[in-house]
């Protein structure tokens, strides 16, 4: 039964993990007072803050619906996600629809149910009662019946109305759209609590791990305080971190007053380590990402997403706005944080150069094309995808270092992209007026007082390669594109740039993970292309010598005549169990690998630039 307390009001849900076992949530949802006459029921196909239709509804296992004496209410599918209700005369209120979903997508998207944990967002677990996604919602969350389940505890942002903290019971919500924007995780989990700027934060991790809590705790005070300082305010009176760490995945998810983040549990620092490894720091990047979703995008929205319609694609060209420019400043925020050194930071955004620059796509579909297609293109990548596409997350990145570093050349120093996010946050944000197609470069111009006309022509609606070199030179970086030295070779940070000759390659990607050579992408233009070999061969033989994922690289590479020229090979390869033999003709290495270099010897102006650049803000 639901709380007294939810049966006041109009929309009342009752979500319990009934059948962990089967990975099965029974929902039961309560309209005190259902329309007149036919109306419907819907579950999202999409959620927001990730760009793909779903199609959440196909986990419905059942649905039913009652009125108060039990009478069964007649329920028809309209659409895949859609259902109608026809309760007639004779309802006698409340309506009482009860359904169960089918929980085993282990992600920050939907709902994943087993014996260990609980955890759903929103909008893949709660139907919306169309016409009434305005009114306020309570929403009873019950702990599984099992009783090897006791001493489980719940983790969500949303408000209590009859709850103890951590604890099971009745919340609620201004709306529907509120109601679907606070995930939930129920189990066994570590809690460490802090404050920023005297709202409380808590930092929720589940699954087994060993955290050293004190040392994440520091770092991410230091790191939320930046982003405040940023935005010049902190619009929440709480926030929750929602981890799930696991022996493998990576993901974020934000919202209004927290984030869903999944990580592997070596991420996660150990007690006693004080180096900061890869893990770590990626993953206090992606805590800094979704934290700072808070104010843009949640907050500062597009103005085509803020009645998103979650049963269809909505298409814009400013998601580049929106991922880029926080996937700029998430890094940007540890070095301001103080988390890591000016090299570390380097290493970070050679690496982006170096991922953007290994991308055919980026001269094939421009970043504007990139944002609108996301849908349809980005979020179902195919193996022609380095061919076709680019990434709004990398490149947006890269725009939006360049365009910080252009208005600070520009104007001596006076204006940054700081500013232009405090006025995009005042116009917009705290307004929640939408952000039109063309409104940040309207504003970024407004802000600067620069014509930028032409950088945004180029960076957003044309496929040329941006100008980092001089840019990053007026803040005393150096910069250069080499050959790679092999497959695990993404560039950084250098002391020196030292003389390297490229190898012979195939312009071939293999497929992660198993001893085989078997190719995920094969890059245009390429001599593995040019060859014939396809995504899905398996490379058997170069030259006679069997070839495998640790040494194809190596053995093309060896095809070289005495003066370093590359020579033909011959490939033998498997394509659906066919053995194929091709010629190919390996090619020098391109350029595509950066470098970046700090000059410490750089003129007092440039090297005042970079410091303000890269200062703490608070």
């Amino acid at each position: 039964m639901l709380s007294p307390e939810a049966a006041l009001f109009q929309l009342a849900y009752r979500v319990c993990p009934a059948q962990p076992a089967a990975h099965v949530f029974s929902v039961e949802l309560r309209i005190a007072h259902p329309p007149a006459g036919t109306f419907l029921l819907a579950l999202p196909a999409w959620c927001p803050g990730s760009y793909m239709i779903r199609d959440f509804a196909r986990h419905v296992v059942r649905i039913s619906a009652v009125d108060r004496h039990g009478r069964m209410v007649p329920i028809i599918k309209r659409d895949k996600q859609t259902w109608a209700l026809e309760p007639g005369d004779a309802l006698t209120p409340p309506l009482i629809v009860t359904y169960q979903v089918y929980a085993w997508d282990f992600s920050v998207r939907a709902a994943h149910l087993d014996s260990t944990h609980a955890y759903f967002n929103g909008p893949s677990l709660l139907l919306q009662v169309r016409g009434f996604e305005h009114l306020p919602c309570r929403i009873d969350l019950l702990p599984p019946p099992a009783d090897d389940c006791l001493d489980w505890r719940l983790a969500t942002s949303l408000k209590p109305l009859a709850a103890e903290p951590l604890g099971f019971g009745s919340y609620q919500a201004d709306d529907y759209a509120d109601l679907i924007d606070h995930p939930v995780e129920m189990g066994r989990f570590d809690l460490v609590s802090f404050t920023v700027r005297a709202v409380p934060h808590r930092f929720a991790v589940s699954g087994r791990q060993r955290c050293d809590f004190a040392r994440l705790q520091r770092d991410l005070e230091r790191i939320c305080d930046q982003h405040a300082a940023l935005f010049g305010e902190l619009p929440i009176d709480r926030y929750l971190f929602l981890t799930v760490a696991a022996s493998e995945g990576y993901g974020g998810l934000e919202h209004r007053f927290s984030s869903s983040l999944l990580c592997t549990r070596d991420d996660l620092p150990s007690p006693g380590e004080t180096t900061l490894t890869a893990g770590y720091q990626r993953f206090l990047g992606l805590c800094s990402h979704e934290y700072f979703h808070l104010w843009h995008v949640k907050r500062i929205q597009p103005l085509c997403m803020l009645t998103a319609d979650l049963t269809a694609e909505i298409h814009t060209r400013l998601l580049w706005v929106f991922e880029g420019i926080t996937s700029y400043y998430d890094d940007l925020a540890l070095i301001r944080a103080g988390c890591i050194e000016p090299t570390a930071y380097l290493q970070l955004l050679a690496e982006n150069v170096t991922r953007v620059m290994r991308t055919p796509g980026r001269l094939v579909q421009t970043l504007a094309e990139s944002s609108f297609d996301a849908w349809t293109k980005f979020y179902k990548q195919d193996e022609n995808a380095p061919n076709a596409i680019i990434s709004y997350y990398a490149k947006g990145a890269l725009v939006a270092l360049a365009l910080d570093l252009t208005i600070r050349r520009e104007t001596g120093g006076r204006v940054a992209l700081d500013d232009v996010m405090r006025a995009l946050w005042v116009r917009h944000g705290r307004t929640g007026l939408g952000v039109p197609e063309r409104g940040f470069e309207t504003l970024a111009m407004e802000v600067s007082g620069l014509a930028l006309g032409d950088f945004f022509a180029q960076a957003l609606d044309s496929t040329d390669d941006l100008d980092l070199m001089s840019l990053l030179a007026s803040v005393g970086i150096l910069m250069r594109l080499r050959p790679a030295i092999g497959p695990k070779d993404q560039g950084g940070c250098v002391e020196r740039f030292e003389p390297i000759q490229g190898q012979p390659t195939l312009a071939v990607r293999l497929r992660n993970g198993g001893p085989e050579a078997v190719l995920a992408h094969v890059l245009s233009g390429g001599a593995g292309e040019c060859a014939g070999l396809a995504p899905g061969d398996q490379v058997m033989a170069v030259n006679g010598l069997r070839a495998t994922a640790e040494n194809l690289e190596r053995l093309v590479a060896a095809s070289q005549d005495p003066q370093g020229a590359p020579m033909p090979i011959r490939l033998h390869c498997f394509r659906r169990n066919e053995l194929l033999e091709l010629t190919a003709c390996p090619q020098p290495a391109v350029a595509d690998t950066c470098e970046l270099m700090l000059v410490d010897a750089a003129p007092d102006a440039v090297l005042r630039a970079r410091t303000a650049w890269l200062a703490s803000l608070v």
